[in-house]
């Protein structure tokens, strides 16, 4: 009896494992569909991206050297002023009475000048006559001297207090609009230590500038006069060109971050652009025009079947091929090296050959992940074909092909469905040679 349910028990197991190595056969085995794009034609562009904010090219903050009241304002915000126009008066009252002041000072001095002088000739005459002594003399011509320098410090005396009756009125150094104003009717200023600043004129919006803040890894690759492109929250949907003027030496750091500014210069002739907006800057560091380009995902694909596929490589395909006519220069294709490790040894080898061909293999998938040279992968005849090429630029989206046997047209993978994944690497025969360290990406 307890044989018999040794031997259903047996059977049952393998029933089980038939109908589950049955059931993982149909899905190793099921038709894989793939994904494809076609090579193309067109510009590959390197970029930096960073942040940055507009500012007008020159702005003047207008103060004011004199202390007082604001009695009258003849610009507000957004005025267009021309250099030397009014902007705003200060009450004079104060000012004016300075003025007169140092006038009558001035006519102290001279009349003070006038007395010494006829006093000083009377003292000489005196000394012809032998009434006076020298001592006299060079009295009269000292009290002379004195109040000669007394005249030319009350002169300068009036002169400063015109001045700073001039300074009364507020005047444009420069043309161009009015972006800020500090102060009202009736508002005192005072300019005992510092002069207050009462507007900010902007020298010609039509004419403005990014400051960005490019991070110390990417300003090695930023040069004068580079295009760039930008953006602004308030237009979205618009994009603005610049170019790279300046770059600052002077480091900014913050919490351990090192940037450096970048002077853009801007064309805003219609004003959209306001000073202080945000912009997000795209800096072009490199550009190819019309050069053959790969997407970038095709390079990180790698088929589920790999393996057996270049296990199953002839002589003669279109890879080997490739492999027998490299262009000048160029090292042999990697999928020839990985096509021959992944093979084995041939019967006739020895050790030393079977650890060789391990190597060669891993030397190929070497090369296929680091420098410039990469593969990928091609349908011919309805199959995946490895192909390999020499990479060139490469940007977020597309891959340079520098030498290479695929042509502008032609359709690489980038994706497959059905079958084994990659993606789920529990559904892959363990005893199944792997493909590459990643898999699909």
């Amino acid at each position: 009896m307890k044989r018999t349910k040794k031997i259903w028990f047996a059977l049952i197991l393998v029933v089980v494992v038939v109908v589950a190595g049955y059931f993982w056969l149909n899905k190793s085995e099921a038709k894989i569909t793939y994904r494809t794009e076609k090579i193309d034609t067109g510009d590959i562009a390197v970029t930096i991206s960073a942040t940055g904010t507009l500012e007008a090219v020159t702005t003047v903050q207008v103060g004011s050297q004199v202390s007082g009241t604001i009695s009258k304002l003849y610009a507000d915000y957004n005025s267009k002023v021309t250099e030397g126009q009014l902007l705003a008066q200060l009450d004079p009252t104060f000012l004016e009475a300075n003025v007169s002041q140092q006038k009558a000072n001035l006519d102290r001095a001279r009349a003070q000048v006038n007395e010494s002088q006829r006093n000083y000739e009377r003292t000489t005459q005196l000394f012809t006559k032998s009434l006076v002594s020298q001592a006299d003399v060079d009295a009269a011509l000292t009290d002379l001297e004195s109040s000669k320098a007394s005249l030319k410090q009350a002169e300068a005396a009036l002169q400063g207090a015109e001045v700073n009756l001039r300074y009364a009125t507020i005047k444009a150094p420069i043309s161009g609009v009015v972006i800020s104003r500090n102060v009202d009717v009736g508002q005192t200023v005072a300019a005992s230590l510092s002069a207050p600043t009462l507007f900010t004129i902007a020298n010609d919006l039509r004419k403005m500038q990014v400051e960005a803040a490019i991070d110390e890894a990417d300003i090695g690759s930023v040069k004068i006069g580079q295009p760039v492109t930008f953006r602004v929250d308030a237009y979205p949907d618009d994009e603005f060109n610049g170019v790279v003027s300046q770059i600052r030496l002077a480091p900014n750091i913050s919490q351990n971050v090192v940037t450096y500014t970048v002077i853009i210069d801007v064309d805003n002739p219609n004003l959209k652009l306001m000073p202080g907006m945000t912009a997000t800057v795209t800096v072009e560091v490199d550009k190819r025009e019309g050069v053959l380009r790969i997407p970038l995902t095709a390079l990180k694909f790698t088929p589920p079947n790999a393996a057996a596929l270049m296990a199953g490589e002839q002589q003669g395909d279109g890879s080997e091929a490739m492999a027998k006519e490299p262009p000048t220069g160029a090292p042999p294709p990697a999928g020839d090296s990985l096509a021959r490790g992944m093979r084995g040894p041939r019967p006739d080898s020895g050790g030393g050959n079977w650890h060789r061909s391990r190597n060669d293999s891993a030397h190929a998938q070497g090369m296929m992940h680091n420098g410039n040279r990469a593969h990928v992968w091609v349908l011919v005849d309805g199959k995946p074909k490895m192909m390999s090429f020499v990479k060139g630029l490469q940007n977020t989206r597309y891959v340079e092909v520098m030498r290479s046997r695929l042509e502008s047209g032609e359709e690489v993978i980038v994706g497959s469905s059905g079958g084994q994944s990659n993606n789920n690497q529990g559904n892959v025969n363990p005893f199944m040679p792997r493909f590459g360290p990643g898999g699909r990406h």
